[in-house]
């Protein structure tokens, strides 16, 4: 991916982020997920661990499936 790309991809990142400003950080994670960031990805622009997001999105990929 070329630098502009790339560049273009964080700042829709940081603006979806900025929209969800009082959401858990879970939601946030899930939202990421779903626009196609990987769990490492996600996890620099939400300041924790992969392991953490990965049990986010596990955990919310459950809650919808039981929905």
């Amino acid at each position: 991916m070329s630098d502009e790309s790339e560049r273009i991809e964080r700042l829709l990142a940081l603006l979806l982020l900025e929209t969800m400003k009082t959401a858990s950080q879970k939601d946030k994670a899930w939202k990421l997920n779903q626009a196609g960031f990987s769990n490492i990805e996600i996890a620099e622009l939400l300041d924790t661990s992969p392991a953490v997001i990965a049990t986010h999105i596990y955990s919310s990929k459950n809650k919808r499936r039981k929905k």
